[in-house]
């Protein structure tokens, strides 16, 4: 993928496999992209997937983005430019492993809120979902 493809604002935050950009930081060019699409998140979560995003390129560089896929799932990924010799694969992976990790709450919250709000799903249903995983 190239640097372009996710940060460009013509696009609707598609991805040509059909998955939604929600955010995402782009080290070249020192730019946050922000999907206008969920302009009604609250801004204190807007802010937060803000730091996330821009300081994963501090530390690691490349790309880095944060998107819903087809089911809601929400994903964490990145990648570089292949004349990048800065990026650091390994930390990126750590880094990635931690953000689910201290951050899962709000991958949920943002997956369900994708799923409601964007896909339609019922309240209910998704209740049972989660009460049916908790058993």
């Amino acid at each position: 993928m190239s640097k372009d493809t996710v940060f460009s604002n013509d696009d609707n935050g598609m991805l040509k496999d059909g998955r939604v950009v929600l955010c995402g930081a782009n080290a070249y060019e020192k730019k946050y992209y922000f999907n206008k699409k969920f302009s009604k998140i609250p801004e204190s979560i807007q802010k937060e997937l803000n730091i996330i995003c821009v300081l994963f390129t501090e530390e690691v560089g490349g790309l880095f983005y944060i998107v819903f896929d087809e089911d809601g799932s929400v994903s964490l990924e990145t990648n570089a430019d292949d004349d990048d010799i800065y990026y650091d694969e390994i930390s990126s992976g750590l880094l990635i492993g931690e953000i689910r990790r201290n951050r899962a709450e709000l991958l949920e919250s943002l997956s369900i809120y994708y799923r409601m709000v964007i896909l339609g799903e019922k309240p209910e249903d998704l209740l049972s979902e989660i009460e049916s995983l908790e058993e």
